[in-house]
C-alpha cells in the first residue's frame, strides 16, 4: 500500500508553492477533467488504490491546493450581468481586499500590478444590482476610482490548466 506523501511547502512551511509529487499531480489532472470521477477510477488511471487516492485528495484539500466544487453558469441561474471591476486604491491593499471579499456578490478578488490595484469579478441580477455593488465598493474609504468591464459574452472558461 502506498502512503500519501505529506504535502510540503517550500520556504520552511511559510506560505508559498506546495511541492507535489507526480502521483498527486496526476490525481489533480484527473479531477480537473472530471470532478465527479470516482476515486476507484482515478486510482486505476494513476496506479493507486481507491483508499490511497481518497487520502491524497483529502490532504490536497486540507493544504489548500485544490477545492472540489460545482461550477455553475450564472445566466441559467438568473444572473444575466457579470463584470470585472478594476479598482484604484490608497493605503493598504490587503485591507481593501478583505473588505471586498466580504461583499457576497464578489466571487473573485486579486491584487494586481499596473494602473489598477485590485480586480474583482461580480455576478449580478441586473444592471441596477451592479450599480448597488459599485456603490458598496466606492464606499470603502481608501477606494479612489473604479473601472467596470461588463461581460458581453463568455467565450471560454476552463479550469484545466493542469499542474505543470
Amino acid at each position: 500500500m502506498t502512503t500519501p506523501p505529506k504535502v510540503r511547502r517550500e520556504n520552511d512551511g511559510r506560505p508559498g508553492p506546495v511541492v507535489l509529487d507526480e502521483l498527486s499531480k496526476q490525481i489533480i489532472e484527473q479531477l480537473q477533467a472530471d470532478g465527479r470521477k470516482p476515486y476507484a477510477a482515478i486510482g486505476k488511471a494513476v496506479g493507486l488504490s481507491e483508499a490511497a487516492v481518497r487520502q491524497r485528495v483529502q490532504r490536497l484539500i486540507d493544504a489548500g491546493v485544490m477545492q472540489i466544487v460545482a461550477v455553475t453558469d450564472p445566466l441559467t441561474l438568473g444572473f444575466p450581468r457579470q463584470a470585472m471591476i478594476g479598482i484604484k486604491c490608497e493605503g493598504d491593499l490587503e485591507t481593501v481586499a478583505d473588505e471586498l471579499s466580504a461583499i457576497a456578490e464578489i466571487d473573485y478578488v486579486v491584487l494586481t500590478a499596473g494602473s489598477l490595484d485590485i480586480m474583482v469579478e461580480v455576478v449580478c441580477e441586473s444592471d441596477h444590482h451592479l450599480l448597488e455593488i459599485l456603490g458598496k465598493i466606492r464606499a470603502i474609504p481608501t477606494v479612489r476610482a473604479t473601472e467596470t468591464f461588463v461581460y458581453l459574452k463568455l467565450h471560454k472558461q476552463t479550469y484545466s490548466w493542469g499542474t505543470r
